[in-house]
C-alpha cells in the first residue's frame, strides 16, 4: 500500500473518532431563569408528550403565540416581544431538540413539531390565539390552521419554510450550501456536525438577516453553545433528513379556513415564485413584502415584524 493510501486511510478512520472526542469534550450551557435581553420576564418549563419545553409569558391582551425557526430558540424574538407585549398576552416556546427543551430520541419530522406545538397549546389552555411563525414556524402555523386546530384564530407567517424540498437554507451562504449538501451522507455528514466551530455557525447564522449588525452576537453565542448539549447535533441533522415534509406540509394550505397574513423579506431565501405560490394556495392570504429584510425577520426588521401584526389584527391602530 501506498503512502498516500495510509494517509488517506488514517484520515478517514481518525477524522470520524476525532470528531468524537470534540463532541465529547464540549461544554454545554446551563439554562438561566431570567432572560438576559429581558429580566423581568421569567422562564418556565412544562411537560407536552413527555418533553419538558421551555417557554415565557409576556403582557396581557389577547393570546399571541410566537414560533422561531430552525436550529435556533425563542431569544430569536427578543426585539418584538417588548412591543407586542403592549398589545398581546405573548407566549414563545423552545421546540423538542432546540434551545433549553429537552432532546427526545425521536424523527424531527414537520408532524413531529406540529404535534408538539399544539400540545403546547393545549397544555396552557391557549385560545383564539393569533399564532406568528418565522420560517418553519410559520410552516407549523398554517398546518396547524389547515388542520382546523381550535386555538388557532389567525395566523402571521413570516419567511414560511415550504420550497425547494426544504432546502432554503443551502441558498443562504456557500458553506451553508455545503456543509447541508453533506447532511446524509453517511459518516462524513456526522463527522463535519460534531467538528462544527463556532466561526462557521456564526457565518451560517448571519446569512439570515440583510441588514448589518441585525444578529445579536450574544446570541449568536448562545445558539453556537446551546448547540453543544448531548443529543443536539443529531435532532438537528435528523430535521434536515426530514426537511422534504416542509415543501408537502404545501398540499394542506388548500384547507385553511381562517385569516392568514404571509410577510416576507425581500432578501427571504424564498424566490418571488415560491412566495406567491403559498399566496394563491392559501384562501384569501394577505401577502405583505418587507424592504431591506431577510430571514430572520424578527431580528432584522423588527419594527416591521409588529407593525404588520398589529395591522393584521386591527390592534394598536
Amino acid at each position: 500500500m501506498s503512502s498516500g493510501w495510509v494517509v488517506a486511510t488514517a484520515v478517514l478512520i481518525g477524522l470520524p473518532l476525532a470528531s468524537y472526542a470534540v463532541e465529547w469534550l464540549r461544554r454545554a450551557p446551563v439554562s438561566s431563569e431570567r432572560l438576559s435581553w429581558a429580566p423581568n420576564i421569567p422562564v418556565a418549563y412544562l411537560t407536552v408528550g413527555g418533553v419538558r419545553l421551555r417557554y415565557i409569558t409576556a403582557g396581557q391582551g389577547p393570546a399571541l403565540v410566537l414560533l422561531h425557526t430552525l436550529r435556533t430558540q425563542l431569544d430569536m424574538f427578543q426585539r418584538v416581544v417588548p412591543p407586542l407585549a403592549k398589545h398581546f398576552r405573548v407566549y414563545a416556546l423552545d421546540y423538542p431538540g432546540h434551545g433549553y427543551s429537552a432532546i427526545p430520541g425521536a424523527e424531527y419530522t414537520p408532524d413531529f413539531f406540529v404535534a408538539s406545538v399544539a400540545g403546547f397549546l393545549e397544555a396552557l389552555q391557549i385560545k383564539d390565539a393569533v399564532v406568528v411563525g418565522e420560517s418553519i414556524g410559520g410552516t407549523i402555523a398554517l398546518l396547524l390552521a389547515a388542520r382546523h386546530h381550535p386555538s388557532v384564530r389567525r395566523v402571521v407567517a413570516v419567511n414560511p419554510y415550504d420550497y425547494d424540498g426544504g432546502r432554503g437554507i443551502r441558498r443562504s451562504s456557500a458553506i451553508a450550501n455545503f456543509l447541508f449538501a453533506l447532511n446524509d451522507v453517511p459518516i462524513l455528514g456526522a463527522t463535519f456536525t460534531r467538528l462544527r466551530q463556532y466561526p462557521i455557525v456564526k457565518r451560517i447564522l448571519q446569512g439570515g438577516v440583510y441588514r448589518q449588525g441585525s444578529m445579536p452576537p450574544a446570541l449568536v453565542r448562545e445558539m453556537y453553545e446551546v448547540g453543544n448539549r448531548p443529543g443536539h447535533y443529531r435532532a438537528f441533522m435528523s430535521l434536515v433528513h426530514h426537511w422534504a415534509g416542509w415543501e408537502r406540509a404545501r398540499s394542506e394550505y388548500t384547507s385553511i379556513d381562517r385569516p392568514v397574513l404571509l410577510v416576507y423579506g425581500d432578501h427571504d431565501w424564498s424566490r418571488v415564485d415560491e412566495r406567491e405560490a403559498d399566496r394563491q394556495a392559501i384562501p384569501g392570504a394577505e401577502l405583505r413584502t418587507v424592504k431591506d429584510a431577510g430571514h430572520f425577520l424578527a431580528l432584522d426588521a423588527p419594527d416591521e415584524f409588529v407593525r404588520a401584526v398589529l395591522d393584521f389584527t386591527k390592534v394598536g391602530a
